[in-house]
């Protein structure tokens, strides 16, 4: 199953980029198919995103709430939200683990031989913080003379948009290296910090800065696909601890807003079919049946 999911995210990570004439045009792709949402966090910017990165259109709602309702147009934005709402309430933060190009990156880098190191849990809750301050706060609330707000996130912080967007476009047209200042190195030490921090530990921008995370964590009890605990069979062996990229520990936190539905707890570690896949509550492939838990025998057979 795992290169099942990594083809998946290779294919995801080409359709959302799928646009290859920039180095022809030197420019972003503007056609019919950037008013689709990419389920994953993807520059909008980036020469060769076809899609809008979800958090991006949330900041741009948010900036030009004030001077809409200024000019009386009532409009809130539906589409996008009601979008974003529609992915999270069917996969939640299985997007992450299959359709997020940045999150791909990241494991790829965490494949580089080096020391790893865990992430503290307090450090997952700061994600929170960057969708309600830099993704709805911050451009809703601190606007310009005209009555616009700023896309924050995109600007000082998105390592994403660096590596996807900033960096390309410079070297597609060397003239906006005059124009780049200290939010650019700002961002650029970032994006630095995060590939270091990706070599030595696993998935750091998810589980602490992705604001798009924090936002799919927010349907953990909604989702239409997640993974159930069938504890008739849970031996508390505790192997699923060690596989997983996100720090879970699924069977004491099954409902963990951090797991991504990798399956890797469940198609490499768990030998007792103690975890299944649902769809809508039924339960899908081979782990969905019980099975009789050797400690249970064991202590039946003591008594």
């Amino acid at each position: 199953m795992e290169i099942v999911r990594k083809w998946i995210q290779a294919i995801m990570a080409l359709l959302v980029n799928g646009s290859w004439s920039f180095p022809f045009t030197r420019t972003i792709y503007q056609g019919p198919l950037k008013v689709v949402c990419s389920p994953g966090l993807n520059c909008y910017s980036c020469p060769a995103a076809t899609t809008y990165c979800p958090i991006g259109s949330l900041q741009q709602l948010m900036a030009g709430i004030r001077i809409a309702l200024e000019n009386g147009q009532n409009f809130f934005g539906f589409y996008v939200v009601g979008t974003m709402g529609v992915l999270g309430g069917a996969f939640g933060r299985l997007i992450c683990g299959w359709a997020c190009p940045f999150g791909l990156i990241q494991e790829l880098l965490y494949k580089i031989p080096s020391k790893k190191f865990s992430i503290p849990q307090k450090l997952n809750y700061l994600k929170y913080g960057f969708l309600l301050f830099f993704v709805i706060l911050l451009p809703l609330l601190v606007v310009d003379d005209f009555g616009y707000g700023e896309l924050w996130f995109c600007k000082y912080v998105c390592p994403a948009g660096t590596l996807e967007a900033g960096l390309p476009m410079l070297m597609l047209q060397p003239a906006l290296s005059q124009t780049i200042g200290i939010v650019f190195f700002n961002k650029l030490t970032i994006l630095v910090g995060f590939i270091i921090w990706s070599i030595l530990a696993s998935r750091p921008f998810c589980r602490t800065a992705c604001p798009l995370g924090a936002f799919y964590a927010l349907f953990k009890k909604l989702k239409l696909v997640k993974l159930r605990l069938i504890e008739e069979n849970c031996t508390k062996c505790e192997e699923c601890h060690s596989v997983c990229p996100m720090g879970v520990k699924f069977n004491e936190s099954p409902e963990d807003a951090e797991c991504i539905s990798c399956l890797k707890c469940m198609d490499k570690a768990c030998k007792f079919n103690a975890i299944s896949l649902e769809i809508a509550g039924l339960p899908v492939g081979r782990n969905g049946r019980i099975r009789s838990n050797p400690a249970t025998k064991q202590s039946n057979a003591a008594v």
